[in-house]
């Protein structure tokens, strides 16, 4: 890291953020990780547990960091369907909040947004610069994140990386009611139980392992930001089909999964394609896991995890 002081991790306890803090640990690099239940592993860290508070004693960790990741988020596209409100006192809030006090002490800044909730229909793959139009108020929360962190590099001269991930999935993932599909089918096929599906099926999503996104923000927080803000899409480049995606699963397991068809939410895009070329020209990276391959590294923590024979 380019700062002798820790990075600190708001979001510790989420899937990101963890694996995140697991990552810098493992580089050496000190870490102030910024809620969930359990620390994450590795020496180096100081875990600060519970729910994210940006007004109990968040100005004094702020003061003692070197850089900041922002992935911390309470809400998926689905729990705040109808619930704009909640998107705003659940997220916003706090990123407003920890934008103010950095007026004070302007550092680097990492925010963790979201390319599967904001591109829509449009222009396909969806670049950087390409028109958003997020159908949930969880991806408007995102949108609305990203102009204050850009008002606050203007005012400030901060610097600041923004990355939109596709779908990221991986060790670590647990499965959540209307989200992260992957670990959901997994639990499913354990229990020999159907699985709800929104719509026929065909709706098309970008799926990036986690050790690839780590690979991105580390390669972010190890050099210098370019001035103002940057916006990177962080994608494997090819969009499956849902159905595909379930046939990839069965084979990896080795198990059938039965499958309930809903009718399909509003909140869902029928395709989210998604280019990272700027990642490529502005870090050299690329995603290296195929699906099939993450799949097959997933499905075997998870049976480990879950003490499947």
């Amino acid at each position: 890291m380019i700062d002798a002081r820790p990075v600190l991790v708001l979001g510790a306890g989420g899937f990101v953020g963890h694996a995140l803090c697991t990552a810098l640990a493992a580089a050496g690099t000190r870490v102030i990780a910024l809620g969930g239940g359990r620390s994450p592993p590795g020496s180096g860290i100081t875990h600060h547990p519970g729910r994210v508070d940006p007004s109990d004693g968040f100005a004094e960790l702020l003061d003692s960091a070197g850089s900041i990741v922002h992935c911390a988020t309470a809400s998926t596209p689905g729990s705040t369907a109808g619930a704009p409100l909640r998107e705003l006192e659940g997220n916003l809030r706090l990123t407003v909040r920890m934008l103010e006090l950095l007026h004070a002490r302007p550092r680097p800044l990492l925010y963790l947004s979201s390319g599967g909730s904001l591109y829509a229909e449009g222009e396909t793959p969806a670049h950087e610069a390409s028109q958003v139009r997020p159908r949930s108020y969880h991806g408007a929360g995102k949108l609305a994140a990203e102009s204050f962190i850009g008002a606050w590099s203007a005012q400030t001269g901060a610097s600041a990386v923004i990355l939109r991930p596709s779908n990221i999935y991986g060790p670590g993932q647990s499965g959540r009611a209307g989200f992260a599909i992957i670990p959901t089918a997994f639990d499913r096929i354990l229990r020999d139980e159907s699985l709800a599906i929104w719509g026929d099926g065909s709706a098309r999503r970008d799926y990036l392992y986690i050790e690839d996104l780590m690979r991105l923000c580390m390669m972010v927080l190890s050099r210098p930001m370019r001035e103002g803000v940057t916006i990177l899409n962080a994608s494997a480049g090819a969009s499956t089909p849902l159905n595909k995606l379930l046939e990839i699963i069965e084979s990896v397991t080795g198990g059938a999964l039965r499958r309930e068809y809903q009718p399909s939410r509003a909140v869902d895009a029928p395709a989210i394609d998604m280019d990272a070329s700027l990642a490529d020209r502005l870090y050299g990276w690329r995603h290296c896991h195929s699906l099939a391959d993450g799949l097959a590294k997933t499905w075997a923590w998870y049976r480990t995890e879950h003490g499947a024979s």
